[in-house]
């Protein structure tokens, strides 16, 4: 019933992307009881939700143009990212127009930006996890080249990172990539495992700890649901958790190891 409600009333509120964000308001309102933590009116979540995907998509055309080719990798990795969120044929087409547009040359990105901020800047989570899904997008066709990170560099900054922030943002997001599906991939694994979680060989076990429950805290699927990540994006959210517990696991087990043999 409330999902329902939802759509219609995102429909009338936001339009026609507000069906595809308001059929999730059900769920909000369910956890919201249940959970009491976030306080958050349930239309304001609607309207981040819908705010936040608008910016996504806008933005992934932006950085995918910036080098003044898009190119099929690229394109590839968005469609995948329509499917991961489930989105019905109109809502890919609603997806792509923003994606286009925000590819159009010489496209201003900031008044989006703005839009973001006003909506959504209060939610740290919501900041970080756009982030880290433009980063995702730009090292999608195998490199981050100099326009990219240009760009990237432009909307951290939008969005209150600095460059050396970026940076180590972007090194474990490529580091993380070496533990999907489950799996230690790298042949260097355990150097990726270090990087992944943000530390190095020399991090003592509670500071590898903390950077793990913090890594761990940022995907928690409610705390993103309770600022205003849409549900259907936790489950993407949730593939960069399973490769932190791989990376955090694979350094636990050879410190383990080295004691014993000591």
């Amino acid at each position: 019933m409330f999902r329902i409600l939802g759509a219609i009333s995102g429909y009338f509120v936001l339009g026609f992307f507000g069906i595809f964000i308001g059929y999730f308001i059900g769920s909000l309102i369910d956890r919201s009881v249940r959970l009491g933590a976030s306080g958050m009116n349930p239309f304001t979540a609607v309207r981040r939700r819908s705010v936040f995907l608008e910016t996504a998509f806008i933005m992934m055309g932006a950085l995918a143009k910036s080098d003044g080719r898009v190119s099929e990798s690229e394109v590839s990795h968005v469609e995948q990212f329509m499917r991961k969120l489930g989105m019905n044929s109109q809502h890919r087409l609603k997806a792509i127009a923003l994606f286009k547009q925000g590819a159009t040359v010489d496209y201003d990105i900031h008044p989006q930006l703005n839009e973001f901020l006003a909506v959504c800047g209060n939610a740290d989570n919501l900041k970080q996890v756009l982030l880290i899904y433009l980063v995702i997008m730009g090292l999608s066709d195998g490199d981050l080249n100099a326009d990219e990170h240009s760009l990237l560099e432009t909307i951290a900054a939008r969005l209150g990172y600095d460059a050396q922030t970026l940076d180590q943002l972007i090194n474990m997001v490529m580091n993380r990539a070496h533990f999907s599906d489950g799996q230690a991939t790298s042949t260097h694994a355990l150097d990726d495992a270090y990087k992944a979680l943000g530390v190095d060989q020399n991090s003592s076990d509670e500071e590898i700890k903390r950077a793990y429950r913090k890594l761990m805290s940022q995907y928690h699927p409610d705390k993103l649901i309770g600022q205003g990540v849409p549900e259907e994006m936790i489950a993407i959210a949730t593939e960069q958790s399973k490769e932190i517990q791989v990376a955090y696991d694979l350094i636990k087990k050879n410190r383990e190891q080295s004691r014993a043999k000591t």
